[in-house]
């Protein structure tokens, strides 16, 4: 195949068409504060789609309008229902907590020598002239500029939680005229290609849909079970804050292999419990990574291979393979994207790749 010769004609293509990339960039950080609730609302739209659809074909509900205000109206409920099953036992294991850190800080503190350390060198500043004569000097000027400082603060404030409110009634505008008219919005945009780009295009777009769908069908599975059993597990063995801790660590979960952030909050609880029981600390953090020793091995064994592999068409040695390359090249995205990718590439494989060896044959 011959190189294509490169002319002045494609050059200018070239630049025109890094300024219109540039241009494109530029206006979208400029109007990113404009376009995030429109992100967001769409987001939310894609996850709620399915279940106005369920609404409005599966149980009879004839208009759109009638679908996707039940289905707000559920989905508030749900979130609601959540928030009061979980926020109250963790708020009440969170004061519990912050009352034993405090016992705990004030006997530390006690028993050292820092406050009367503290106490020293503040006397010491207190007994010095060049402290005593900035006091004297203070004027009239800086306790204003302090309480218009405050003042200032305080409106600003304010202000920020009445745009947060305004932001958050523009989001769920956008959600419900998304809703309206899905269809046409989804699949309306391939109309601004050419039509001799749409199928191909089309055909990606669609494959990358689809993996991105299943993965993040099953991902969320996994966190929720994940969290379910650190629950569980945290409450076999007494642990502070159980539940709060177990579905945090379930949440981390939704990017493979990042729970293993929840080791700093699980130490400072496994602390905080030896100075309020008098239990050993050793036996306390050992019975904690029990628990997620125990976790990650049901999860690498059983959750992730059993859910992952069916709702991805992977083997499981294919989808250990593909976490530790992709997340090896780019860390915490590759986690993320790993599973899509991998399938993707597999599927154009098979349908490209083989289809010519095939051909040729």
């Amino acid at each position: 195949m011959l190189e294509r010769e490169i002319t002045f004609d494609r050059v200018v293509r070239w630049l025109i068409a890094g300024l219109v990339a540039t241009a494109c960039v530029w206006l979208i950080n400029r109007l990113s504060s404009v376009l995030l609730p429109f992100f967001i609302a769409w987001i939310l739209a894609y996850m709620i789609y399915p279940f106005v659809l369920f609404l409005q074909h599966k149980c009879r509900l004839r208009y759109r309008v009638v679908s996707i205000t039940v289905a707000l109206l559920v989905v508030l409920a749900a979130l609601a229902l959540a928030v009061f099953l979980v926020v109250p036992p963790v708020i009440e294991e969170s004061i519990r907590m912050a009352g034993l850190l405090s016992v705990y800080f004030q006997d530390t503190l006690a028993s050292s020598d820092l406050l009367a350390n503290v106490q020293k060198m503040l006397q010491s500043y207190a007994n010095d002239d060049s402290l005593m004569s900035l006091l004297q000097h203070s004027s009239v000027v800086d306790v204003a500029e302090n309480l218009v400082l405050k003042a200032w603060e305080f409106l600003s404030g304010t202000l920020n939680f009445a745009l947060g409110l305004l932001g958050s009634l523009v989001v769920v505008l956008y959600l419900f005229f998304i809703l309206m008219d899905y269809e046409k919005i989804s699949d309306g945009w391939i109309l601004l290609l050419p039509e001799s780009k749409r199928e191909f295009t089309g055909m990606v777009v669609q494959d990358v849909k689809n993996g991105m769908n299943a993965y993040f069908r099953g991902q969320s599975l996994i966190a929720l079970l994940v969290g379910i059993l650190f629950s569980i597990g945290f409450l076999i063995i007494d642990f502070p804050m159980a539940i709060g801790l177990g579905l945090f660590i379930g949440l981390l979960n939704l990017i493979p292999y990042l729970q293993l952030v929840g080791f700093i909050p699980t130490i400072i609880l496994a602390l905080v419990k030896a100075a309020d029981t008098g239990q050993s600390f050793w036996i306390i953090i050992l019975c904690a990574l029990a628990v997620f020793a125990v976790v990650q091995a049901i999860q690498d064994v059983v959750l992730t291979p059993r859910i992952m592999g069916h709702v991805m068409g992977l083997n499981p040695a294919i989808i250990l393979l593909s976490l530790s390359v992709w997340g090896s090249l780019l860390g915490i995205i590759g986690l993320i994207i790993a599973l899509p990718l991998t399938t993707l590439l597999i599927s154009y494989y098979r349908r490209f790749i083989l289809k010519e060896i095939d051909k040729a044959k």
